[in-house]
């Protein structure tokens, strides 16, 4: 599991409301059980490529999008790990079902 840090500057300074930096999860504010489980996820989508390889990954595929789609953006949003997160993150017991690369299906 994950520590949760709430009440960030991390994620604020970033501009972002939320962010997964193996093996803490930090948040600008208090959060929310949904913010939780998208930034639960990238946890485990970092612990299941070494940490290192998600983060070169990461930016790898967010240059793919920006080239492709010209919108930095839009290319965050195009990431498979986003995808994987933002599609299950309401989804509550994703993460107790969710098959190891699951992001592959979403490249």
């Amino acid at each position: 599991m994950a520590k949760i840090k709430k009440n960030s500057a991390v994620p604020r300074a970033l501009g972002v409301r939320g962010i997964a930096l193996f093996p803490y999860i930090f948040i600008k504010d208090e959060g929310d059980d949904v913010i939780v489980n998208h930034e639960s996820i990238h946890i485990e989508q970092q612990k299941e490529l070494w940490v290192i390889p998600f983060y070169l990954l990461y930016v790898l595929f967010w240059l793919r999008g920006l080239r492709r789609l010209g919108d930095s953006r839009m290319a965050y949003y195009d990431i498979p790990f986003e995808k994987e997160a933002y599609s299950n993150a309401e989804d509550l017991s994703y993460l107790k079902n969710r098959e190891r690369h699951a992001w592959k299906k979403y490249v």
